[in-house]
């Protein structure tokens, strides 16, 4: 290749114009440094087919806007960067499109920075049809961007994002520099995949701003992306600035909501959120003044409180930035919101957030609940808020909200998707008849899969049968692929080591007339430890802790002492566990620190003879809102000469920016459990900050008393249906709260008489 330079010279001595662009082809970073030193407007830096480990891809220098400096990849989609790799641009018009991150994470804050230092920020330069694919850092709680724009003027389209799994949001507009306020940019069509529980605040998808900078306007543009079952906390974007516009985006299955947390005069129109029906998914929520929330599409939610469907909320009476400023002159007109759990006006109202709405409009709008549920609930004073021409269709209404219209209204789906009134008369209601919802091929990348939906057991379709042995079960689990199935004839099997499981797999009983299930013994303090993308399904064994060591801190089941990134799912069904007696502390399945299961599920399963506890979710102590379980249900099943707590989970710490842990505890049998000298919490069923908890249908004998402590929010715990004997009345705690204790409780038969 020859230097500019002497391509010019050439040029010029033939008497031609200069070239005004070349191709550089780099197969190394060496190369492309010296590349670097030479591009110009107009030249493309085209990176060589394979991995690149460890690159810090640094671009800038000055393009145009018809020449561009460009670096893309020798085919799209055949270039990956790993290992501890991150891009840098700075300067202007800069186009870079067609890279994969994969199989690493950034040694940076950010994995793509649109400034290369604090003093070359990105003008008008692009990010197209890149590719970040579970690039997350090891430590689930180390924070960092996946993309942080800064400048003015820039374009993020084209893109996808999925499998974030650390602290830290996903894409984030940064208003730290002057340069990077009233930016212009427009973050468009594309795809933001999964994102997992994080268990923890800071699990936004996309953030605009901070708190500190938010009466800064922003004028940034997200229009035309799908956000598809983006989980991590409640807030799926959080708007902390002003003057931005969301148009056209489609939510998916996505648990949270759109929330103008701060900042003044946004505009929310012509987005579509489709719940499905799945837990705690949300619409929008309305913070802060001069917001405009018009012609969306909202179906089949079923958050409440902050993550309802709509959610307008109080106040706090004149504001710091960093906390709720009243929302004041709102217009919230022609949308739609359909098969949704919860609409809330003057939501969060406390005696810290006391200020209404004012001056604000809500009008033309159409709305449909759950049938014989509430609806539109009301926390405080509307009066602020001016109601017209508003018809609700199914679901109960406060009683303040008398103004609006109850009737059925009989609907039927579009071309679009969408559901509409068939009565002409109706047409100006709701959501307009011209909304075209952007779909999955039209966002991201064609050549890169988007994710499925699909259980991660049994996945590959494989069953292997395991004869009983000495090592067969480690040799047939070490040897699994990630989905496969091990089934296991009846007998004894004897693991002699722990076994190391990496991946989403199930061992199960094969069924075998007359015979007993298998039984699980082992000579190490843990039958399984749980690693990165372990997922474990039990079904049909029995585990037996007869050859077990006497080792602190034995547990049959128990993740890695080092941080897992990826969320995990444990099912057992039809399971026998017995005899963990060799430890004055030996738990069956302990979840520590740094790691965090999507769900345990426990049913029609038998325990016994068990020093520790059954489920331990309790290593966050550090109150900052952690903790290692989302879903934990327990039912139909027996317990007997337990010592610990059958559950232990803890949630400490008063933020708000999650949902969970959802416990689920009922149709049990309890006996003689949790009166170890050893168990510490004093309880059978052990819950420390938990927001949703079903305790129904128990039997409980001569054991230590259920203990329910609440922390934060609005928890909601019920406890109905339960007998006890020879066991003490409930333990029930406030640390946040003043007045009585907020569970639920009916049907509950002491053997005293102490009926509650």
């Amino acid at each position: 290749m020859l230097a500019r330079s002497g391509l010019v010279l050439l040029a010029v001595w033939l008497g031609a114009s200069p070239a005004l662009a070349e191709d550089f082809f780099v197969r190394n970073q060496d190369e492309y440094a010296g590349a670097l030193k030479q591009v110009e407007a107009g030249d493309v830096i085209i990176l060589a087919n394979g991995e690149w480990l460890d690159f810090d891809l640094v671009i800038t220098g000055k393009g145009r806007a018809d020449a561009p400096i460009t670096v893309t990849p020798e085919e799209v989609g055949k270039v990956f960067l790993t290992g501890q790799s991150n891009l840098r641009i700075g300067g202007e018009y800069i186009l870079v499109k067609g890279l994969v991150f994969k199989d690493g994470y950034s040694p940076r804050g950010e994995v793509v920075s649109f400034r290369r230092t604090k003093n070359d920020q990105a003008r008008n330069s692009r990010v197209t049809e890149v590719v970040i694919d579970n690039f997350s850092k090891p430590d689930r709680y180390e924070s960092d961007y996946w993309v942080g724009i800064y400048g003015s003027g820039n374009r993020f389209d084209h893109n996808h994002m999925v499998g974030k799994t650390n602290k830290g949001v996903t894409l984030a507009v940064r208003l730290d520099s002057e340069e990077s306020r009233e930016n212009d940019h427009l973050i468009d069509h594309n795809y933001f995949g999964p994102r997992p529980v994080l268990g923890s605040n800071g699990g936004e998808t996309l953030r605009i701003g901070t708190s500190r900078y938010s009466m800064h306007r922003s004028e940034t543009t997200v229009e035309n992306n799908i956000f598809d079952r983006t989980d991590g906390e409640v807030e799926i974007i959080s708007s902390k600035s002003g003057g931005n516009v969301f148009r056209g985006n489609v939510f998916l299955k996505s648990r949270g909501t759109l929330t103008l947390r701060h900042g003044d005069d946004n505009i929310v129109e012509r987005n579509i959120f489709m719940g499905g029906g799945k837990d705690y998914t949300g619409g929008i929520r309305v913070i802060n003044r001069g917001q405009t929330i018009r012609d969306n599409y909202i179906e089949g939610m079923r958050g409440t409180a902050f993550s309802s469907a709509l959610a307008i909320m109080n106040g706090v009476p004149n504001s710091p930035v960093n906390r709720y400023v009243e929302v004041e002159g709102a217009t919230i007109e022609g949308n739609t919101i359909i098969d949704s759990r919860r609409i809330g006006f003057n939501v969060g109202a406390d005696d810290e957030r006391s200020a209404p709405p004012s001056n604000s409009t809500f009008a033309n709008n159409l709305l449909g609940g759950i049938e014989g549920e509430s609806f539109l609930e009301v926390y405080d004073d509307v009066s602020g808020i001016a109601f017209a021409n508003n018809r609700v269709v199914e679901g109960g209404v406060a009683d303040s909200l008398d103004s609006f219209t109850k009737a059925p209204v009989e609907m039927e789906r579009a071309d679009n998707g969408l559901l509409y009134p068939v009565d002409p008369a109706l047409a100006s209601l709701g959501a307009p008849r011209d909304l075209t919802p952007v779909t999955l091929d039209q966002v991201g990348v064609s050549w890169y899969a988007k994710p499925g939906s699909g259980s991660v057991f049994g996945a590959s379709g494989t069953v292997t049968t395991v004869e009983p042995g000495e090592g067969t079960l480690v040799a047939a689990a070490m040897a699994a692929k990630d989905g496969d199935v091990l089934l296991l004839s009846s007998g004894e099997y004897i693991a002699n080591r722990t076994i190391p499981l990496d991946k989403a797999i199930t061992i199960k009983g094969a069924y075998e007339e007359g015979a007993d299930a298998p039984s699980i013994l082992f000579t190490r303090p843990t039958l399984i430890e749980l690693r990165e993308g372990g997922n474990l399904q039990l079904e049909s064994v029995i585990i037996d802790g007869a050859l077990a060591p006497d080792s602190v801190g034995n547990s049959a089941i128990r993740t890695t002492t080092y941080p897992i990134k990826s969320n995990m799912q444990i099912e057992m069904n039809r399971v026998t566990v017995r005899g963990l007696v060799v430890n004055k502390s030996f738990n069956v399945l302990t979840l520590g620190k740094s790691s965090l299961a999507d769900r345990v599920s426990i049913k029609n399963s038998a325990f016994s003879d068990i020093t520790g506890a059954v489920v331990s979710a309790a290593a966050e102590t550090e109150d900052f809102g952690q903790y290692n379980v989302e879903y934990l249900d327990i039912t139909d099943s027996t317990f007997a000469e337990i010592g610990g707590p059958i559950v232990n989970v803890y949630r400490g710490g008063r933020d708000e920016s999650t949902f969970g842990p959802f416990v689920t505890f009922t149709g049990n049998a309890i006996a003689g459990t949790g009166l170890a000298a050893t168990n510490t919490s004093g309880a059978s069923i052990n819950l420390h900050g938990v927001q949703t908890a079903n305790l129904d249908r128990n039997v409980v004998a001569a054991s230590a008393p259920f203990r329910i402590v609440h922390t934060v929010g609005t928890p909601k715990t019920s406890i109905t249906s339960n007998q006890f004997a020879e066991t003490p009345d409930l333990v029930l705690e406030e640390l946040n709260y003043e007045g009585a204790h907020r569970a639920q409780l009916s049907d509950n038969v002491f053997a005293e008489g102490n009926d509650k």
